[in-house]
């Protein structure tokens, strides 16, 4: 697969949205990937990981689904290489949560809501990245999903966990109906504001929904045995 490279200076994985829709995805972006990174803090610390591990599982959280996408898509330089601060802002946020841990409980619903907002936001960022890199409809929508996913299946895994994304939440569900309304409107020509909007609000509100009423895939229970 042929590299793509462009300067750190030139790089940005928003580039491409008009100066509004920059301006409202960037914040969300940043507002996700701390929630993200303070999230896997408090996995860190349920696996008594030391402060170094709390940083670096932030980190990997918040910025591991666009790193493997970008890895994937030959699509350099990375996001926190491009932009450093990255780091910065999701170790710090990670260590935060440190002091703050006890009184994280409360903010359950938050986090939860804010886990969602990066669903979309990530998928709609990867779609995009994807569609600069002018790749098929079906690798669009698959790094979508990576962007929304992956940093998360990486939080699990190293906390010795089964992956969120496979025990059947309407997790990957959602990013995917993201990437399809949003891919759909921009091939139909409509503006691109509003189907950035449209389909995030569709994304947030069916992950919403899933949380409030456990909307869940089906599951695939095996009890045999092989011969």
């Amino acid at each position: 697969m042929p590299v793509r490279v462009v300067s750190v200076r030139q790089y940005d994985p928003l580039m491409t949205f008009t100066p509004e829709a920059y301006a409202l995805l960037h914040s969300l972006f940043v507002v996700a990937i701390i929630a993200e990174a303070m999230t896997a803090a408090l996995a860190a610390g349920k696996r008594e990981m030391d402060w170094v591990g709390v940083a670096v599982l932030g980190c990997v959280t918040a910025l591991g689904g666009g790193s493997v996408r970008d890895v994937l898509l030959g699509n350099y330089p990375l996001t926190w290489v491009a932009r450093p601060w990255y780091l910065l802002v999701t170790s710090g946020a990670a260590l935060l949560t440190i002091a703050v841990a006890r009184y994280m409980h409360k903010l359950r619903n938050i986090f939860l809501f804010l886990d969602a907002v990066g669903l979309v936001v990530f998928t709609v960022i990867g779609c995009n990245i994807a569609l600069g890199l002018k790749l098929p409809v079906v690798v669009v929508i698959a790094s979508g999903m990576l962007t929304g996913c992956v940093g998360g299946v990486l939080r699990d895994i190293l906390c010795n966990s089964i992956p969120l994304l496979f025990r059947a939440e309407l997790y990957a569900a959602v990013s995917i109906v993201t990437g399809l309304l949003y891919i759909g409107g921009l091939l139909m020509n409509w503006d691109h504001n509003i189907v950035m909007a449209t389909s995030m609000a569709v994304g947030l509100t069916l992950r919403l929904l899933a949380l409030r009423y456990g909307w869940s895939m089906p599951k695939f229970i095996y009890g045999g045995t092989m011969h």
